[in-house]
Parts: structure tokens; C-alpha cells; sequence
């Protein structure tokens, strides 16, 4: 069973997977604690929250609000919405909270991918072929320290910046974790001008990438 936020159809704003349209499966609870986070709604898990799986697809607003849900049950969630969407982002909250193997192997056996967005603080456990997206929360209120396991297992890094100890520490935790051959992409926070154009320029300087959360810009979900 998983502890389920919301769950939408919308397009991926984000990193690699830009522009594709996806599924969005948010689920609850999250320690780590970043002081910027846009769902701070998905970090308790209160048991007198909890709401059936029929009014859960109702949300038309953030909330904390969950509903328990099997992968078969989502699956089914998916025909009923009649998503057409083949890709399904798995995020939260903190996703790696919980052991991801069931829910990603029910759902390629639908015929769906999969994408998992994670701080790196908790063990990732998935299957070889999910996509992993590690947004390394590194010294975030919750204490958590972000795992070498899930910087090597990353497909993609994707780090949220506003200022140049942001990258500074980026830095610091590639070198230690060996991981300079991996997709980075360097995302403004908030879209501020100032960490936008400190990101293209430290982009073009390195060779990474520049995710610019086109969702924000379009305004959808």
C-alpha cells in the first residue's frame, strides 16, 4: 500500500524528460525539510487525513490529504481518468520512503515507464529500468545526509539553486561521490532572475544542463 497525495496527467517540466507528457503520482511524508519546498502539504502523514481513493481524484487544490492505494489500484485509477499518458513520475513528498519495486514493476507490466524524482536521502529502491532523478537535499533541516548509493544510482542530477554556495556544494558532493559522468542539470529556485542567469553561466562553464521548471512558466500543474 502506498500513502497517495494526488495523482494527475499533466507534462513534465523538468530535467530529462522536458516537454513529455506524464502521470504524476505524489505521494505522502517527507523529514528532509528544505526550507523552499512548493509541497510542504505532502510531509505529514496524519492518520485523521486519511481519504478514500474517490476523494482523493477529486482534489482540485493542494492539500494533506492522502489515500491508501495498491499499484493495482492506481493502475485502474489511471483507465478510469483515461489518461493517455506512458510515463509516470513518481515524486512526493519523499518517495523513497517507501520500497518502489512493486508499484514500478506493476506498472511497466501496464506498459507505462517510470521516472523517480528523490532528495538522495533514502535508499533507492527500484527497478533497473525506472529512470532516477536525484535532486541532492543537501544540508536540509531534517539532518539527513544525501546517500553515495543514490548519486551512483541517479540517471540524472537535478540541483535546485539561488546562490553560488548552491553549486559550491554541488560540487563538493560530485567530487566525493564520484559521480562528474552523470546528466546535471542546475534549476533555479522560484525562478529568480539572479539564480537564473548564475545557472546559465555556471551551465555553459561546465557543460551541464539548465532545467527552467516550464510548468511554472506555462502555469499548469
Amino acid at each position: 500500500m502506498y500513502k497517495v497525495n494526488e495523482v494527475f496527467q499533466t507534462i513534465q517540466g523538468e530535467g530529462y524528460y522536458t516537454g513529455t507528457p506524464a502521470i504524476f503520482v505524489r505521494l505522502q511524508g517527507c523529514p528532509v525539510g528544505c526550507s523552499w519546498c512548493d509541497t510542504k502539504h505532502t510531509w505529514q502523514i496524519d492518520p485523521d487525513l486519511q481519504v478514500t481513493r474517490a476523494t482523493l481524484i477529486t482534489k482540485r487544490a493542494d492539500s494533506d490529504y492522502w489515500a491508501e492505494m495498491t499499484p493495482e489500484e492506481l493502475l485502474q485509477l489511471f483507465q478510469e481518468q483515461g489518461f493517455q499518458a506512458k510515463h509516470v513520475v513518481i515524486t512526493g513528498g519523499e518517495p523513497c520512503m517507501y520500497d518502489l519495486v512493486p508499484l514500478c514493476e506493476a506498472l511497466h507490466a501496464g506498459g507505462l515507464t517510470t521516472q523517480i524524482e528523490t532528495s538522495g536521502t533514502f535508499e533507492i529502491r527500484v527497478p533497473a529500468a525506472s529512470w532516477v532523478t536525484v535532486a541532492p537535499k543537501i544540508n536540509m533541516a531534517g539532518g539527513y545526509a544525501v546517500l553515495t548509493s543514490a548519486m551512483q544510482r541517479a540517471n540524472e542530477i537535478k540541483h535546485p539553486i539561488a546562490m553560488q554556495k548552491h553549486i559550491d556544494e554541488l560540487v563538493a558532493l560530485l567530487n566525493h561521490t564520484a559521480t562528474q559522468d552523470k546528466l546535471i542539470y542546475l534549476q533555479p529556485i522560484s525562478q529568480q532572475k539572479r539564480a537564473t542567469e548564475l545557472a546559465i553561466a555556471t551551465c555553459i562553464a561546465r557543460n551541464w544542463r539548465l532545467s527552467v521548471q516550464v510548468h511554472k512558466y506555462l502555469g499548469i500543474e
